[in-house]
């Protein structure tokens, strides 16, 4: 894919779903070809909702069709465009094993999601419920991922599930303080590793003042 070919990718600094994305054009070596571009979300009557009316982020905005929203289906069009090792593993019949473990981290991830969204409203206004189930399953989220992280499929190789649980743990950080891992040490292990990866360093989120 050539300079002729650039494409646009809207994302947000801080969203997690975005940065997998981001990641992952990096791990592709298409830095060059495709463009990354802040995209203005959460205002009334934002140009954003002119290229997705969802509002949402990632979005590729493709030249050769209709643009792309999902995390795993970017990755999926980025992958198959890409001569370099595919990052989004599919299930295979005969072994449901990484179906399973993506599906894990993608749980994981989205149940933080529910957690960041709640704290985002005014503090009068959060539910204490949505706030209480969340945190609960993160705990057990860490304590089930403490011993899956141990599974070949993830100490081996790059995919789009070890993009998707670093970061998850990264937003369960963020909201539950830099020692969430502290009693998963095989967990934090791996998460402090893979954070040394280019793609990571390069998409960490701005520091919040």
């Amino acid at each position: 894919m050539g300079a002729e070919d650039q494409m646009k990718l809207h994302v947000t600094p801080t969203s997690p779903y975005a940065r997998i994305a981001r990641a992952a054009i990096i791990e592709h070596g298409f830095e060059d070809s495709i463009e990354v571009v802040t995209a203005r979300t959460r205002e009334p009557g934002s140009p954003y909702y002119e290229i997705t009316p969802s509002g949402r982020v990632p979005f590729l905005e493709r030249d050769d069709g209709p643009g792309l929203e999902e995390t795993d289906l970017i990755c999926a069009y980025l992958d198959q465009l890409s001569d370099r090792p595919p990052l989004l593993r599919r299930p295979d019949e005969a072994d449901w094993q990484a179906g399973r473990l993506h599906g894990l981290a993608r749980s994981f991830l989205d149940g933080l999601a529910v957690w960041v969204r709640e704290m985002r409203r005014p503090e009068n206004e959060r539910s204490p419920t949505i706030i209480a189930h969340e945190s609960a399953r993160a705990e057990r989220m860490f304590g089930l991922w403490e011993n899956e992280i141990a599974t070949p499929l993830m100490q081996e190789g790059l995919t789009v599930t070890h993009l998707t649980l670093y970061c998850a743990l990264e937003t369960a950080r963020q909201l539950m303080g830099a020692d969430a891992m502290a009693s998963r040490p095989a967990l934090a292990a791996w998460h402090a590793h893979l954070g040394e990866r280019p793609s990571l360093v390069a998409t960490r989120p701005p520091r919040r003042s």
